[in-house]
């Protein structure tokens, strides 16, 4: 009967531009794995891991969405019963952080989460093994500041520790659940029971 016992699975979903590093991050933490070999996700990916978060046992549901404009149509429903939303650009590109506005604008509005302006947010820099930077902790720290998100960042190739962004999504993302999710019956969450196969992938 205690709340610990109740099974929850709460869904983060990864979006950004194609190539910023949505996949490889995921399966750094999922996994613990990382593979130079580009590959483009078709349609969407998803990974499921159990976390701790403040004595509760929950599954953590991680989708990975195509960044292509093409696919942005499946937006709608893969948003829909999101506990977290995690924001991810490449620090070498100054491209892939300008459209992040766009991007969370438009999880606003598809996902149509129940209270938009209290929804949790986490923006994730990745690639920062790279010289070649473009974006600087402080410009993607103060966008932060403004939208109220939290802000990580780290490489999924040498950061073997690229937990917190999604520890944080988690804990987040429970308190999303708690507040809204046990009351709301108005949304179709999309959950799978076989979190470990992948789907719609091709080596491009």
């Amino acid at each position: 009967m205690s709340e610990k016992k109740t099974p929850v699975t709460l869904k983060t979903i990864l979006i950004g531009n194609s190539g910023v590093g949505k996949s490889s991050v995921m399966n750094r933490y999922v996994n613990h794995r990382f593979s130079n070999m580009y590959r483009a996700t078709i349609g969407t990916d998803f990974f499921s891991k159990a976390v701790n978060v403040a004595g509760n046992t929950v599954t953590q549901q991680i989708w990975d969405t195509a960044g292509t404009e093409r696919f942005q149509s499946l937006g709608s429903p893969l948003y829909r019963g999101s506990h977290c939303c995690m924001l991810v650009f490449d620090v070498t590109s100054t491209a892939s952080f300008s459209a992040l506005d766009m991007w969370r604008k438009e999880f606003l509005v598809q996902g149509e989460p129940q209270d938009p302006s209290d929804f949790p947010f986490i923006v994730l820099g990745n690639k920062t093994d790279l010289s070649n930077r473009e974006v600087s902790r402080r410009k993607a720290l103060q966008w932060c500041e403004e939208i109220g998100a939290e802000y990580f960042e780290g490489s999924a190739k040498e950061d073997p520790d690229l937990e917190k962004p999604f520890l944080k999504a988690a804990e987040l993302g429970l308190k999303q659940y708690k507040k809204h999710t046990l009351e709301n019956t108005g949304h179709f969450q999309i959950t799978c029971e076989q979190p470990r196969e992948t789907r719609n992938t091709c080596e491009c």
